[in-house]
């Protein structure tokens, strides 16, 4: 387990030691040179062979939420573990924040906080112990103020009642919010979560959802590892897909699912002969489900299809397509899917 990147450094030069930017600093940004992430052809290839991570070109856009997305075992976690220093690339460059990984590390780490493969806690100290113990590890951060910070990050992950627990009770979405707050105990120009919803309730993870948006609102870069779709379609503003260590796609999530076709939906008491004349009009992949037909539009009018479906005596009571999701997205790439359940 690795603790958050931020308590792994040397002294800052006090320069860097700054407020994360403003939102209306990041206007107009985004080109590989300006971006807070950004690599060529990084490639991680382990003894034995195993090639892990396959000349990744990734560029994330300063004060975006980019979700990097990909099954278990696809290359995201050892990506991560490159860009913060934690690890050596085989080839291929990494810059973080306009300065080169890992050799910089000591200038970069100061303005990132980071959550990565779960947090190292103290088990036998209280959660408020152990923030104690990483904010002391901070050269950066004034004892004076100590209290103030620890209680605040508490507070913002929800663990202010929890606070007193000895950290070996805690479930395992405590354990992950505690992490969380670790890396927000200053604040942060870039923002790394690998996987940050582990464990967590459908409560919990709205709960983070929001303290996400809330982060990029205020100008700091969210870089968000996840295998589930649905998250990273929920907050992210950017997001990349990542598929047996090699880059599938990047760019806005918007584009992304932009470029899959969405599905027709027919919604009908008649759903046997409306899939009968959906496939007689060339739609494909027809599914029928209760009172909804869905299925792959074909190259035609839909206006065409839905007089079709009235002709032959359907009952069409909705009519129209869906938006393609990331799911369809992902698919329409690949040619398979993942757990988008989690």
């Amino acid at each position: 387990m690795a603790e958050p990147a931020a308590t792994k450094r040397e002294r800052p030069e006090r320069p860097d030691r700054t407020e994360p930017p403003g939102r209306s600093e990041h206007r107009e940004r985004g080109s590989a040179e300006d971006a807070v992430i950004a690599t060529r052809g990084l490639t991680k290839r382990y003894r034995g062979g195993q090639l892990a991570v396959d000349g990744l070109d990734l560029t994330v856009p300063a004060g975006s939420v980019f979700g990097f997305l990909g099954p278990n075992g696809s290359g995201k976690t050892t990506t991560i573990r490159m860009l913060m220093g934690l690890i050596e690339p085989t080839s291929g460059t990494a810059r973080v924040l306009g300065r080169p990984m890992p050799r910089e590390a000591h200038a970069v780490l100061p303005r990132v906080g980071a959550l990565i493969e779960g947090p190292a806690l103290y088990g036998f100290l209280s959660g408020r112990d152990n923030l104690w113990r990483y904010d002391a590890a901070d050269p950066g951060a004034d004892p004076r103020t100590r209290r103030e910070r620890v209680a605040a990050a508490l507070d913002r992950v929800g663990l202010s009642a929890a606070a007193g627990k000895k950290a070996k009770a805690y479930s395992l979405g405590m354990k992950q919010r505690l992490g969380l707050a670790a890396a927000l105990l200053q604040p942060r120009h870039l923002l790394v979560l690998d996987e940050p919803t582990n464990g967590l309730d459908p409560q919990g993870m709205r709960e983070i959802r929001t303290l996400v948006r809330e982060l990029a609102s205020d100008g700091t870069t969210v870089f968000l590892s996840s295998h589930l779709l649905d998250e990273i379609e929920q907050v992210c503003t950017h997001a990349a897909v990542m598929a047996q260590g090699r880059l599938i796609t990047q760019g806005p999530v918007a584009d992304l699912s932009a470029g899959a076709r969405g599905r027709l939906v027919v919604t009908t008491p008649d759903v046997a002969d409306a899939a009968r004349v959906l496939k007689e009009q060339g739609a494909g992949d027809v599914v029928v489900a209760e009172d909804r037909v869905t299925a792959e539009p074909p190259g035609r009018d839909l206006a065409d299809l839905n007089t079709a479906l009235v002709t032959a005596g359907v009952r069409v009571r909705g009519f129209g397509v869906e938006r393609a999701s990331l799911e369809d997205a992902f698919v329409a790439l690949t040619g398979e899917g993942f757990d988008v359940a989690g």
